[in-house]
């Protein structure tokens, strides 16, 4: 622990009993905070209220249960001031749509004076498929388009692909495309009836059998990684769609790619990032609600909820 100052915390976060607890960084943070001494407030992205100035949400006192049994167990509901808090912790679910955009620009009215992590502007202005193309030279081929022609010539070019929502999560809607797949038609014009937003092809990278690593970073620093294994049949290793956690070590490319972002994001107030690699291949910048923590420790690597929060307690000078 950094410091001995017991900070009032405020948990933006879905509700608790939809949570699977066992492998929820969520609930390894509010777990932290509570051994540190914090108090911690709950409340749902869509019962924030602006108004004159002031911005409030009903919400309830959190208990955290650790140990044999864990468990969250909200108290009685009550409004609070948000600006109140010294932090907000920022933690419900994407999709990134217009409410969770919409709850940025809220929680900017309070950060930085009350710290909202993770940034809410710098959430806003870095979406996991757009941010990662800052760092082009460490991607696969990629397009992010809803023409057509773009995509047509994207495939002809690279044959084997896979095509995915720009703003989904989880491993949901993603594709794979490969050869003289004859449903890639039927697949463009699906999504182009899903939405008005741009979609992304990528070439597919066969490496991704062998796994797809999250590697976390704190303030910009590499604090663990886990790597992820698809199930049998499925091109998404992601652990919400059957992917398998296993521990892993950093290659040197995996240390120069988080070299080179690292800065970045500790510049920007994004205080816990997840990262995917693919082989040589960075694919994502994951900054609205990272996973993985749990995983981490479970395999016997660092105690990132801890590191995490010494993050906090220095930017706070507690």
């Amino acid at each position: 622990m950094t410091g001995t100052m017991s900070l009032r915390v405020a948990v933006q976060m879905d509700p608790p009993e939809r949570l699977n607890l066992a492998g929820d960084s969520t609930y390894a943070l509010l777990a932290e905070a509570v051994s540190r001494g914090h108090d911690i407030f709950y409340y749902r992205p869509e019962v924030l209220a602006y108004e004159a100035g002031r911005l409030s949400a009903r919400g309830a006192a959190l208990t955290v249960h650790s140990g044999e049994v864990e468990a969250l167990e909200p108290g009685e509901e009550r409004a609070e001031d948000l600006s109140s808090f010294d932090v907000v912790l920022m933690r419900q679910d994407p999709p990134f749509d217009m409410a969770y955009i919409t709850a940025t620009h809220l929680l900017e009215e309070i950060h930085p004076r009350t710290l909202v992590v993770n940034d809410p502007a710098e959430v806003r202005n870095a979406p996991e498929k757009l941010f990662v193309n800052r760092f082009a030279q460490f991607m696969p081929p990629t397009l992010i388009s809803r023409d057509i022609d773009a995509m047509q010539k994207f495939r002809d070019a690279h044959r084997d692909i896979i095509i995915k929502p720009l703003y989904g999560n989880g491993g949901a809607g993603v594709f794979r495309v490969a050869g003289h797949d004859e449903n890639f038609a039927a697949l463009i014009e699906l999504f182009l009836e899903l939405g008005r937003e741009p979609f992304i092809a990528q070439e597919y990278r066969a490496e991704v059998r062998a796994g797809d690593k999250r590697i976390i970073l704190v303030d910009g620093e590499v604090a663990g990684a886990i790597n992820r294994v698809p199930a049998e049949g499925d091109a998404r290793s992601n652990m919400h769609a059957g992917g398998r956690p296993e521990p892993t070590e950093l290659t040197a490319r995996e240390r120069e790619i988080c070299a080179a972002i690292g800065p970045e994001l500790a510049r920007r107030g994004l205080i816990f990032v997840g990262i995917d690699v693919i082989g040589d291949f960075l694919t994502e910048i994951n900054v609205t609600s990272p996973t993985g923590i749990r995983e981490v420790k479970r395999f016997g690597g660092a105690d990132i909820a801890a590191l995490i929060w010494d993050a906090i307690e220095r930017r706070l000078g507690a």
